[in-house]
Protein backbone atom coordinates (compact mmCIF):
# COMPACT_ATOMS: atom_id res chain seq x y z
CA UNK A 1 0.00 0.00 0.00
CA UNK A 2 1.71 3.33 -0.71
CA UNK A 3 1.24 6.12 1.85
CA UNK A 4 0.32 9.40 0.11
CA UNK A 5 2.14 11.96 2.24
CA UNK A 6 0.09 15.38 3.18
CA UNK A 7 1.82 18.21 3.11
CA UNK A 8 1.27 20.99 6.20
CA UNK A 9 1.58 24.77 5.46
CA UNK A 10 -0.80 25.93 8.15
CA UNK A 11 -1.71 25.05 11.43
CA UNK A 12 -5.38 24.08 9.94
CA UNK A 13 -3.98 22.03 7.42
CA UNK A 14 -2.86 20.37 10.37
CA UNK A 15 -5.67 19.79 12.11
CA UNK A 16 -7.93 18.77 8.99
CA UNK A 17 -5.42 16.15 8.36
CA UNK A 18 -5.67 15.42 12.08
CA UNK A 19 -8.93 15.29 11.86
CA UNK A 20 -9.31 12.53 9.76
CA UNK A 21 -7.89 10.17 12.69
CA UNK A 22 -10.50 11.03 15.20
CA UNK A 23 -12.70 8.16 16.10
CA UNK A 24 -15.78 8.65 14.40
CA UNK A 25 -17.58 6.10 17.03
CA UNK A 26 -17.16 8.63 19.70
CA UNK A 27 -19.59 11.38 20.58
CA UNK A 28 -19.30 14.72 20.69
CA UNK A 29 -18.76 14.99 24.30
CA UNK A 30 -16.36 12.30 23.99
CA UNK A 31 -13.79 13.32 21.79
CA UNK A 32 -13.48 16.31 23.64
CA UNK A 33 -13.03 14.22 26.74
CA UNK A 34 -10.59 11.53 24.85
CA UNK A 35 -8.48 14.67 23.70
CA UNK A 36 -7.92 15.77 27.02
CA UNK A 37 -7.05 12.66 28.46
CA UNK A 38 -4.97 12.33 25.40
CA UNK A 39 -3.50 15.42 25.80
CA UNK A 40 -2.55 15.19 29.63
CA UNK A 41 -1.18 11.37 28.92
CA UNK A 42 1.08 13.01 25.73
CA UNK A 43 2.07 15.75 27.75
CA UNK A 44 3.67 13.46 30.20
CA UNK A 45 5.21 10.98 27.76
CA UNK A 46 7.14 14.12 26.24
CA UNK A 47 8.07 14.64 30.26
CA UNK A 48 9.07 11.38 30.48
CA UNK A 49 12.02 11.80 27.87
CA UNK A 50 13.60 14.60 30.11
CA UNK A 51 13.23 12.48 33.00
CA UNK A 52 15.15 9.65 32.09
CA UNK A 53 18.05 12.05 31.33
CA UNK A 54 18.17 11.66 35.41
CA UNK A 55 18.43 7.90 35.01
CA UNK A 56 21.27 8.79 32.94
CA UNK A 57 19.59 7.98 29.27
CA UNK A 58 20.68 9.91 26.60
CA UNK A 59 17.73 12.52 25.34
CA UNK A 60 16.22 11.36 21.95
CA UNK A 61 15.73 14.47 19.94
CA UNK A 62 13.50 12.63 16.91
CA UNK A 63 11.69 10.78 19.76
CA UNK A 64 10.59 14.23 21.53
CA UNK A 65 9.53 16.09 18.34
CA UNK A 66 7.61 12.77 17.47
CA UNK A 67 5.64 13.19 21.24
CA UNK A 68 5.62 16.70 20.36
CA UNK A 69 3.67 16.25 17.43
CA UNK A 70 1.22 13.89 19.56
CA UNK A 71 0.53 16.74 21.77
CA UNK A 72 -0.39 18.95 18.83
CA UNK A 73 -2.50 16.23 17.06
CA UNK A 74 -4.50 16.06 20.86
CA UNK A 75 -4.96 20.28 21.05
CA UNK A 76 -5.84 20.11 17.60
CA UNK A 77 -8.96 16.86 18.71
CA UNK A 78 -9.58 19.19 21.35
CA UNK A 79 -9.57 22.49 19.22
CA UNK A 80 -12.24 20.36 16.75
CA UNK A 81 -14.41 19.55 19.30
CA UNK A 82 -14.87 22.47 20.38
CA UNK A 83 -15.33 24.04 16.92
CA UNK A 84 -12.33 26.12 16.88
CA UNK A 85 -9.38 26.33 14.29
CA UNK A 86 -5.60 26.20 15.43
CA UNK A 87 -5.44 29.13 13.89
CA UNK A 88 -8.32 31.37 15.38
CA UNK A 89 -6.83 29.49 19.17
CA UNK A 90 -2.90 30.63 17.47
CA UNK A 91 -3.95 34.40 16.81
CA UNK A 92 -6.20 34.65 19.80
CA UNK A 93 -2.85 34.10 22.22
CA UNK A 94 -0.55 35.83 19.92
CA UNK A 95 -3.60 39.22 20.94
CA UNK A 96 -3.84 38.10 24.47
CA UNK A 97 0.33 38.40 24.78
CA UNK A 98 1.11 41.13 22.41
CA UNK A 99 -1.30 43.34 24.61
CA UNK A 100 -0.09 42.41 27.97
CA UNK A 101 3.18 42.55 26.77
CA UNK A 102 3.17 45.28 23.82
CA UNK A 103 7.21 45.41 24.33
CA UNK A 104 8.24 41.87 24.79
CA UNK A 105 8.03 40.66 27.95
CA UNK A 106 8.32 42.62 31.25
CA UNK A 107 8.33 41.07 35.05
CA UNK A 108 6.36 44.12 35.96
CA UNK A 109 3.29 43.41 33.40
CA UNK A 110 3.29 39.56 33.99
CA UNK A 111 2.94 40.43 37.98
CA UNK A 112 0.94 43.24 37.62
CA UNK A 113 -1.95 42.24 35.08
CA UNK A 114 -5.03 44.30 34.13
CA UNK A 115 -8.63 43.05 35.02
CA UNK A 116 -9.69 40.65 32.91
CA UNK A 117 -6.44 39.46 31.72
CA UNK A 118 -6.04 35.79 31.83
Amino acid sequence: MDIKRVTVKTLNDFQSAAARTINPALAKHEVEKHALFCLASETGELLGLYQKRYQGHRFDEHHAKLEAGDVLWALSEYCTSMGWSLEEVAQANVDKLSARYPAGFDPGHSLHRKEGDI
